[in-house]
């Protein structure tokens, strides 16, 4: 995919009709509740038809509760230029069908693997967890279900909290109430220099995650 053919997020978010999609590491998504597998299922066919008439290549995760609908960033490339259009056809059809969106429920989870500089861990993490190369840094489940993987030299720790840690990825509108979530139930704050972009945070037993909505606005 060519860079005129990407999108940033801020340029997603600015096209009518896609109100009901956020942006996470893993791209466009959204998120439809449903009244049981049946009712989540009739949104199938439309996401189908619309991603064949636009040449997309979408992620669809059907339960009982909600169907899922992403439009997944491959190979390091940005949001498809055509995103927008198959979101806003998605949420007429899920309109039509009483699918409610349900931007709450949205959300991507990464584990960002540290690594001392010179180290190269990320083919046995590979190798264990059947994954593929993501980039030059990352790695992928094959089918998008599991954890993205980041492996990053780290200079030094960061004081009273583990290296490796979980990276949440939310809606910028959902941001603040994760971390005071979080907070509440019982976790410390460790750094909030870069808020509202991420926050760093510890449980009580220093077990590292950092909330971020950056995904959702940059650009």
């Amino acid at each position: 995919m060519t860079e005129s053919h990407v999108i940033t997020p801020a340029e997603f978010h600015r096209v009518l009709r896609v109100a009901d999609w956020r942006i996470t590491a893993s791209g466009p998504q959204a998120v439809f509740s449903a009244t049981s597998l049946a009712h989540a299922a009739t949104l199938v066919d439309r996401v189908v038809a619309s991603a064949e008439r636009l040449g997309l290549l979408p992620d669809v995760d059907l339960r009982p509760e909600a169907i899922v609908v992403r439009v997944p960033v491959r190979d390091g490339d940005g949001i498809p230029q055509r995103a927008p259009e198959f979101a806003a056809a998605v949420s007429a059809a899920a309109a039509e069908l009483r699918l409610a969106p349900n931007p709450s429920l949205v959300q991507s989870i990464g584990i960002y693997v540290a690594q001392h500089s010179g180290a190269d861990v990320r083919p046995f993490f590979r190798a264990a967890l059947g994954y593929d190369d993501l980039g030059d840094t990352d790695a992928v489940d094959p089918l998008r279900a599991g954890p993205q993987l980041a492996f990053n030299p780290i200079t030094g720790d960061v004081p009273a909290r583990g290296r490796t840690h979980i990276d949440v990825f939310v809606p910028a509108d959902q941001a603040q109430a994760r971390v005071d979530a979080a907070l509440a139930a019982g976790g410390r704050l460790v750094d909030d220099a870069h808020a509202p972009d991420w926050w760093s945070l510890a449980s009580p037993e220093n077990h590292g995650v950092d909330i971020a909505s950056w995904t959702d606005t940059y650009g």
